[in-house]
C-alpha cells in the first residue's frame, strides 16, 4: 500500500512541476536574473561616483585601504571597477552580448571573494549562480541579443 501512496504523490508533485515550470520560462529567468544581478553590480557602482562616471577619491582610498589587490594601483583598480559596475549592468538590462557581460561581472565576484572578501562566499555564490545560468543560457527572448541574432 505505501508504494501506491508514494506513485500518488509523486504524480502529484510532477503535475505541479510540470505547471509551475510553463509559469516559468528560462525567457523570464533570464530576464529577472539579469534585472537582479545588473542591480546589485550598478548600485555599488554609484557608490563609486559622482555625477555620470567621476570616481570620488573615497572610492580610490577605499581600494588603498580595504580592497588591497595585488598588483594593481588603487586608483587604476577603482576606476576599472567603477567604469565595469557600470557597463556590464548596462548590458545586462539591455541584453546585449548578456554571456560577455555575466563573464566579466563573474570575473569581478571571483576577484572580489578571492582578493577582498573571502569571508562573504555565500552572497558571491549567489551572485554567481545568477551570472553561470546567463553565461549558460544568455538573455533569453526579451533581448537585444535575441533582436539582432546573437548568440
Amino acid at each position: 500500500m505505501p508504494m501506491a501512496t508514494d506513485a500518488g504523490a509523486r504524480g502529484l508533485y510532477d503535475r505541479i512541476a510540470t505547471r509551475l515550470g510553463s509559469l516559468v520560462s528560462d525567457d523570464v529567468l533570464s530576464l529577472v536574473a539579469r534585472a537582479s544581478i545588473a542591480s546589485i553590480f550598478f548600485l555599488s557602482g554609484r557608490t563609486k561616483v559622482d555625477g555620470l562616471l567621476h570616481v570620488t577619491d573615497g572610492a580610490v582610498q577605499l581600494f588603498e585601504e580595504e580592497y588591497k589587490l595585488p598588483l594593481v594601483d588603487p586608483s587604476v583598480a577603482a576606476h576599472a571597477a567603477a567604469y565595469a559596475e557600470h557597463f556590464f549592468p548596462l548590458l545586462l538590462v539591455l541584453g546585449l552580448f548578456t554571456r560577455f557581460a555575466a563573464l566579466a561581472l563573474l570575473g569581478m565576484t571571483a576577484v572580489i571573494e578571492i582578493f577582498v572578501y573571502p569571508d562573504a562566499w555565500p552572497t558571491h555564490l549567489s551572485w554567481a549562480g545568477l551570472l553561470l545560468v546567463l553565461i549558460g543560457r544568455g538573455g533569453g527572448a526579451l533581448s537585444l541579443d535575441r533582436a539582432i541574432g546573437v548568440r
